[in-house]
C-alpha cells in the first residue's frame, strides 16, 4: 500500500516553485499536461498514486493545494498550459495580498481564508488512504509565504500531528537595493 503525500504550495513563491515541481514531476512518471498516463509510459500506477490522485476516468490529479492571497500567479496555472493538470477547488486566491507582511499573512488575510484552506485541505486527506505527510513549499519573507504558512503549519501540527511528519522546502528571496 503506497503512503501518500500533500504538497501544499503557500505564498507567490511556493506557487511559482510548485508549478515548476509538478510539470517536472509529470515528465519524470510519464503524465501529459492532462494527467492522463502517456501511452509509451509503461509506469506502474502505484509509484504515481504517492503524489497524485487518480480520478475515475484514469486521469492523476496532484494532490497539492496552491494558496496565494494575491490571485496573479495562480491564475498563470489555471490559464496555463498544464490548467487541465490541477483541481480547481484547490487553488485558492484572494482579492488583496500580504503585502510582504508577516502579521497580515498571519492575524488578518490569513484569518479570511484559513476556514476554506483547511476545508480543501481535509478534502484531499480524505481522499488518502495512508498519509505519509506534507510538502511545504514557501518562502521565509513575505506575507502569505511566511505568516499564513505558520498559521497553517499550527493547524495541521494540531490536526495531524500524529498521523505524518512534516517535511518543508523554504526559499529565501534575498532583495537587492535598487542603482
Amino acid at each position: 500500500m503506497p503512503r501518500e503525500c500533500v504538497s501544499l504550495h503557500v505564498g507567490q513563491a511556493g506557487v511559482q516553485i510548485g508549478r515548476s515541481c509538478w510539470e517536472l514531476y509529470c515528465l519524470e512518471h510519464g503524465l501529459g499536461k492532462d494527467g492522463r498516463v502517456l501511452e509509451e509510459n509503461s509506469q506502474d500506477s502505484s509509484d504515481l498514486t504517492t503524489l497524485y490522485s487518480e480520478a475515475s476516468n484514469g486521469k492523476y490529479v496532484p494532490r497539492a493545494l496552491f494558496v496565494d492571497f494575491e490571485p496573479t500567479v495562480v491564475d498563470e496555472i489555471r490559464k496555463g498550459p498544464f490548467s487541465q493538470l490541477y483541481n480547481p477547488n484547490y487553488m485558492i486566491t484572494g482579492m488583496e495580498d500580504s503585502a510582504d507582511n508577516f502579521a497580515r499573512g498571519y492575524y488578518t488575510e490569513g484569518r479570511k481564508h484559513i476556514n476554506n484552506v483547511n476545508d480543501q485541505l481535509r478534502r484531499i486527506i480524505e481522499g488518502c488512504e495512508s498519509i505519509q505527510g506534507f510538502l511545504l513549499f514557501r518562502s521565509f519573507g513575505g506575507g502569505t509565504g511566511s505568516g499564513f504558512s505558520s498559521l497553517l503549519v499550527e493547524g495541521i501540527c494540531s490536526d495531524y500531528g500524529k498521523k505524518s511528519n512534516s517535511n518543508t522546502l523554504s526559499t529565501h528571496l534575498q532583495r537587492y537595493p535598487r542603482l
